[in-house]
């Protein structure tokens, strides 16, 4: 609900020309998965196995297993400690590159009206990523529920505090006002369970910590490389749009994706949210509990997606048919539909991914490379050509392959799994 706000008062307050960069900032910032390498979803699955052999009272008392305390211990301090490495890094790559790729495209727009917007912009997502894995980290430890509703309160602040940059004119800097907003909020909810992180960041792990190297490093880089690759399936409409057929054809891709992608997350939220309760369960070797919610989150998803795509489909026909205002800042009906559909098939694949990475295995890399390769190719050669009618059709194309091929993968090693733990228990 607030990001159809946020759109209406993006195409109020903003020109064709500001959408695009909007949209843009969005699709550049998003380059932190290059140095966030995964780290979030592996926290949350390493908290979530240690979290199961532990109990944390309502004072965040920790008792249980100490070997167990003593991983996870060193899960976080592991976490800490490379999130303050990278987000040096991300600051002193994304700033300049952000200006390079703005001042050299043809936007024909003075470049102090998104310079010190960028500046505030990159700020803004260095400090949110810096805290991104401490809340991995709670949720991993159990805290699903509580996390959820401090998202669902980052999204009300940082909303309005967009929306507030919107409406007094200064529409550039609603990103940053966003990021701003959710950093905020969520820094004063960390600061009420302090006790907890602090007994263990200060609690030695000794002999039991966790040895990444060994023991995730050979989980983290394939989840790595996935994301990276969802960085060119899913951020790189916008940056090729705005350099060969400009802003404004970015805008309409833009916000055309964010209201895809709205039905996107509020679909897979019925997956996501349990992630955690997955890696319990696996940790404890409850199969049959683990399918019995996971199909059952899948087709709460699918459903959640099909009603939101078809709503909005017929939300674009009817602007492009009266011939809105509105509708001309988004894609027309034939492109914005095989987003759309895509959309769905999406859903699909993340839950399929996020059931075999709660196993803390990573079966989709080579999926991932393939389909990223070749999404980046139709993107550049297609959009370039025929502008977002055709990236949208080679992305569709390739989604409707790949889900055939990781469908398979799912299955084999969901069977495999499972049934190698069932012959030894016997």
């Amino acid at each position: 609900m607030a990001g159809l706000v946020t759109m209406a008062l993006i195409a109020r307050f903003l020109s064709p020309v500001e959408q695009g960069f909007y949209y843009t900032f969005g699709s550049l910032v998003a380059i932190q998965i290059v140095f966030e390498l995964g780290f979030s979803y592996v926290v949350l699955q390493m908290a979530s196995h240690e979290k199961a052999h532990l109990t944390i009272s309502a004072d965040y008392e920790i008792t249980g297993d100490p070997v167990a305390l003593s991983r996870l211990a060193s899960v976080i301090q592991k976490s800490l400690r490379w999130y303050s490495v990278a987000a040096v890094c991300l600051f002193s790559v994304l700033l300049p590159v952000g200006f390079r790729f703005f001042s050299t495209s043809q936007a024909g727009v003075s470049n102090s009206v998104w310079k010190f917007p960028w500046c505030a912009a990159v700020c803004a997502v260095v400090l949110t990523f810096q805290i991104d894995p401490l809340l991995s980290f709670l949720e991993g430890c159990g805290y699903v529920t509580q996390v959820a509703r401090l998202r669902f309160m980052q999204s009300v602040v940082g909303s309005i505090l967009a929306w507030s940059a919107l409406v007094i004119g200064h529409g550039l800097f609603a990103p940053a006002m966003m990021l701003f907003g959710m950093a905020g909020t969520a820094l004063v909810w960390l600061s009420r369970r302090w006790v907890l992180l602090k007994t263990l960041i200060r609690h030695h792990p000794g002999p039991h910590r966790i040895r990444w190297m060994a023991e995730v490093w050979s989980f983290q880089w394939r989840i790595a490389i996935s994301w990276l690759c969802g960085y060119f399936l899913f951020q790189l409409f916008n940056p090729v749009l705005f350099r060969f057929w400009g802003p404004v054809a970015a805008g309409q891709m833009g916000m055309s994706l964010s209201m895809a992608n709205a039905v996107q997350a509020v679909a897979v939220s019925w997956v996501s949210t349990k992630s955690a309760p997955f890696g319990s369960l696996i940790a404890l070797k409850k199969f049959h509990d683990l399918d019995h919610l996971f199909f059952r989150a899948v087709k709460q998803a699918v459903g959640v997606s099909l009603l939101g795509s078809a709503a909005l489909w017929l939300i674009c026909l009817y602007l492009h048919i009266h011939g809105t205002a509105f509708g001309h800042r988004i894609l027309g009906p034939t492109a914005f539909g095989l987003l759309l559909l895509t959309t769905i098939l999406n859903v699909i694949t993340f839950a399929q991914a996020l059931y075999l990475r709660a196993h803390k295995e990573e079966k989709f890399l080579l999926n991932s490379v393939v389909g990223a390769l070749c999404v980046c190719a139709t993107t550049i050669i297609l959009g370039r050509l025929y502008g977002a009618i055709g990236m949208i059709a080679g992305y569709f194309t390739i989604t409707i392959l790949g889900i055939a091929w990781t469908t398979a993968i799912f299955s084999k090693y969901r069977r495999l799994w499972h049934q190698d733990v069932q012959e030894k228990a016997l």
